[in-house]
């Protein structure tokens, strides 16, 4: 009973809070060479991102109908009912359990011309290793794989396993988005590998990037 209640109120009091500091976010965004053209260039795409990132990506992307895949745990539940309400569509399943079924329903996002997104170091971690799925369901799809990572210059940082971050009023955000990754329909076990890399690479040179945007400030 008691969970249930947490769940309900987090459903009901995360997203107008994020409204709320989201309404003041000053944002830029910047592209690699070889990525999108822009936000209207999302459909279809998958897109991997750190758990850290989720509410300020949740703010900045909301009202897109893209899907999120998200574990079935408790933390998985929370998430799901916020970015529920951000305009998002939760998919169920993770690295550990179900996680079949969810790439099976991303599938038939991409195939009817939808956008997903993974939290590709969740739902437990470890932080900053990339899980192998979004490889997986651009083989099976053909379409790309496109990471972007979202640094926020002044933030709460959360004491959980992946430093979620929440902005604080009035600061500046970077979004950076790699240059697409394509994955060919008839890549091997050991190509499969070689794309995981790239993607784990592509995610750490656009934190990188994204971050040192405000080193300076925070110094």
């Amino acid at each position: 009973m008691l969970e249930r209640v947490q769940l309900t109120l987090a459903a009901w009091i995360v997203p107008p809070l994020l409204w709320l500091i989201g309404g003041t976010l000053r944002m830029t965004i910047t592209y690699e060479e070889g990525s999108i053209r822009g936000l209207n260039d999302i459909k279809p795409g998958i897109f991997p991102f750190w758990h850290r990132c989720v509410l300020t990506a949740a703010y900045l992307f909301r009202d897109r109908g893209i899907g999120v895949l998200t574990s079935l745990s408790r933390d998985g539940e929370y998430i799901a009912r916020v970015i529920s309400r951000l305009g998002f569509v939760p998919v169920r399943g993770s690295s550990s359990r179900g996680g079949w079924r969810g790439l099976l329903e991303m599938q038939k996002m991409l195939d009817a011309g939808e956008t997903v997104a993974f939290t590709i170091d969740g739902p437990r971690g470890p932080r900053y290793v990339a899980k192998k799925g979004p490889v997986l369901l651009a083989r099976i799809t053909g379409v790309p794989v496109t990471p972007f990572y979202v640094a926020v210059e002044r933030a709460w940082v959360l004491k959980t396993w992946d430093a979620t971050t929440i902005p604080k009023p009035f600061s500046r955000v970077h979004v950076r988005v790699s240059k697409h990754i394509f994955v060919p329909p008839d890549a091997d076990d050991a190509a499969l590998d070689r794309y995981h890399a790239e993607m784990q690479a592509s995610l750490e040179r656009i934190t990188e990037f994204a971050e040192a945007q405000f080193s300076s400030s925070r110094n």
